[in-house]
């Protein structure tokens, strides 16, 4: 399984994945984002799903950068060439992967601004090769293993929020996923990319570099849990029968 995650906020895209590959019975490390930067022209890819399909819909893709670059002025132009390849593949790949068994489901982030965009523009790409955009509303995306990071997002979120904030929400929403699924874990990649900079910074974290947040963020929620104001719930202790309404 795979942990991927975009936010858009007013000042920029933050994007974060882990690296942990499951196959069968073995884990292995491998990157998940895929990066361009050029003059005026950046963006990212993440995906979650099979890695061959992965890496067959983005070594054809690169092909179609090296030739069109210039074609693609804004961001949309070259989510729909990047389904295009994801199409594809699965027109050449879908039938015989069915046929064994496997499901053709690589969904992707993309995010960056080109040239014609005003601001950086962040899309989810589905397997069939359409996509929505991210927008203000809930300004962030995940893909893969879902479930236990999406609450710490929205309780914590905001389209206003400073980058460095949210990479914080970023992080801890890797974390509650990281805790609750084995198939998702260090190295962390992330991805920033502020307004009208047309250059994505990408970094590596390791475990260790990050532990200290993680058991922070544990003493935290321990310490909230004592000091809620729940003195309603000593009710759930008491024998005495229950008052008719």
């Amino acid at each position: 399984m795979t942990f991927c995650l975009g936010i858009k906020t007013k000042y920029g895209i933050v994007g974060l994945s882990d690296t942990r590959i499951t196959s069968g019975t073995e884990t292995t490390t491998s990157k998940k984002v895929f990066t361009v930067n050029r003059e005026k022209h950046s963006f990212f890819i993440m995906t979650s799903g099979l890695r061959s399909v992965r890496d067959k819909a983005i070594t054809y893709f690169t092909e179609v950068i090296e030739e069109q670059d210039q074609d693609f002025t804004k961001l949309y132009k070259a989510v729909n060439e990047f389904g295009n390849q994801v199409k594809r593949v699965a027109s050449e790949d879908k039938q015989y992967l069915e046929e064994a068994g496997l499901s053709f489901n690589l969904f992707s982030i993309i995010g960056g601004q080109l040239e014609d965009d005003k601001s950086p523009k962040l899309y989810l790409l589905y397997p069939q090769g359409n996509w929505i955009e991210i927008r203000r509303g809930t300004p962030f995306v995940t893909i893969g293993n879902t479930g236990a990071g999406n609450p710490v997002l929205r309780r914590s979120l905001h389209y206003d929020d400073p980058l460095d904030y949210a990479l914080k929400c970023a992080f801890l929403a890797f974390d509650a996923t990281r805790i609750s699924a084995n198939d998702v874990d260090y190295p962390l990649d992330t991805v920033v990319l502020e307004n009208d900079h047309y250059h994505i910074v990408e970094k590596r974290f390791e475990q260790k570099e990050l532990e200290h947040i993680s058991s922070f963020w544990n003493d935290r929620i321990k310490e909230a849990i004592r000091e809620l104001p729940a003195e309603i719930l000593q009710k759930a202790f008491s024998d005495e029968a229950p008052v008719s309404p």
